[in-house]
């Protein structure tokens, strides 16, 4: 391939965007720190760039699709750019795009951390390449500056019979806890308000460092006792991770009483089919112990509809139990055949239309949880994280509670990244309306 022209030594520019989970966001965003500490121009995606970084998913098909459908897009854009398929989709199915016209350079999550070294050799470029997990002050303009991600983990060896992870991304490693007390230091001096700690398997943080190990409990309480971060975030925690130790810590009101907990199906039978280390019982245990502890905890799930073998029986109970849960938010994912994992072989594929109609279900189901969820604190009084504003809507703000609630008002000041007492007015479609009070 032809390589962007560089000869005037103005700095490369560098446009980066991101597939898939948390983690990939985390990573994508300490790869654009990385590109401006070795003087490099990070620019939003849909500019002009002499080098564009998709962080690729893999966890379906879709993902794929969509990874190789953000390859060419970049491609058209510049056809003289170099065009970096890196990430999940990159590690797993790394022939299929070498073989694409368009894609220059290809790198697996094994070789993510050394990614601006190999990009800026392949443009012969010399600058000096930091360490990907060092932490640097510098927050490039195209990203937000109200909430960090900070990956704590990663690596998974569940096994689950739909997933592909732990081929995509190894066996579980942890961060040491001082490397990041060190980074969420680090974020909360660039302003952000708001950290939020990742991991492909987050329950499972230092199990892998030793007898000694800090937990994650351990890791939190370091980090509200170490640091001044305004809100601390988890992401999703696999039920049998649950530690009780955690459920002490909510009493800090900087930690956001907001959970994920993967759910994946309400039947006993395909939680048993999909290898999941729990049952329906156990997990409405734990959500009984989190209400009991933490009044008006937000609990969001993921379901998977449409499981080889998943009978309208199956279904039903699914949905009867998720009822019975009353989650704050469903998100809905039709099962997706993956090549490479057991699900895969498995006789009783469900049809398409089914498993979209069984999704359909499912949706409704969380709007009408979500909303009952929501209508509880219709009169109460808030704390809200404002973004950014609606460009096409002058003073009209949008933010999030600490349990996740979306909140838009209208306000004349400007309340970006602004952490606000509000009184929660009503409730929306998705979210609620909300008068920020002084």
């Amino acid at each position: 391939m032809r390589l962007p022209d560089l000869s005037t030594m103005r700095p490369p520019r560098i446009a980066l965007t991101t597939l898939g989970c948390r983690v990939n966001q985390s990573e994508t965003e300490t790869l654009a720190r990385q590109f401006t500490a070795t003087g490099c121009q990070v620019v939003p995606f849909d500019a002009p760039a002499d080098v564009y970084v998709v962080n690729t998913c893999t966890v379906t098909q879709v993902g794929d699709r969509k990874s190789r459908q953000l390859l060419r897009r970049a491609a058209r854009r510049n056809p003289q750019a170099l065009v970096v398929a890196a990430g999940c989709y990159a590690t797993v199915d790394p022939a299929t795009l070498q073989a694409m016209p368009e894609v220059g350079l290809v790198v697996p999550n094994a070789a993510k951390s050394r990614l601006p070294e190999l990009v800026l050799a392949h443009l012969n470029q010399t600058r000096q390449v930091r360490a990907v997990d060092v932490p640097s002050p510098l927050a490039p303009a195209c990203f937000h500056r109200t909430r960090a991600l900070v990956k704590v983990q990663d690596g998974c060896a569940e096994g689950c019979a739909y997933c592909i992870v732990p081929r995509a991304r190894g066996a579980p490693r942890s961060r040491p806890l001082s490397e990041v007390l060190a980074e969420v230091q680090a974020r909360v001096a660039e302003g952000h308000q708001e950290v939020v700690l990742t991991g492909i398997h987050l329950g499972q943080y230092g199990l892998d460092l030793g007898p000694d190990s800090p937990t994650l409990a351990d890791l939190i309480r370091a980090i509200l006792g170490g640091t001044n971060v305004p809100r601390l975030r988890l992401s999703s925690i696999e039920p049998p991770d649950f530690q009780p130790t955690l459920l002490e810590l909510w009493q800090n009101p900087r930690l956001c009483r907001h959970l994920a907990l993967p759910l994946q199906s309400g039947c006993d039978r395909t939680l048993a089919r999909m290898g999941r280390r729990y049952t329906s019982a156990d997990y409405a245990r734990l959500l009984k112990q989190l209400r009991a502890a933490v009044p008006q905890i937000a609990i969001t799930t993921d379901v998977i509809v449409g499981f080889p073998g998943e009978t309208d029986a199956d279904h039903a109970a699914s949905l009867d139990f998720a009822r019975e849960m009353a989650f704050a938010r469903i998100h809905v994912f039709p099962y997706s055949r993956r090549q490479g994992t057991p699900a895969a072989t498995m006789s009783d594929q469900v049809d398409p239309a089914l498993k979209q109609a069984r999704a359909s279900d499912f949706r409704a189901l969380g709007e009408e949880t979500g909303h009952r969820y929501r209508l509880q604190f219709v009169g109460q009084q808030a704390t809200v994280l404002w973004e950014t504003p609606d460009p096409d809507r002058p003073a009209h703000w949008v933010g999030f509670t600490d349990t996740y609630i979306r909140v838009t008002t209208t306000d004349p000041d400007n309340l970006a990244g602004r952490i606000t007492p509000t009184l929660l007015t009503a409730v929306t479609t998705g979210g609620m309306t909300g008068q920020v009070l002084r």
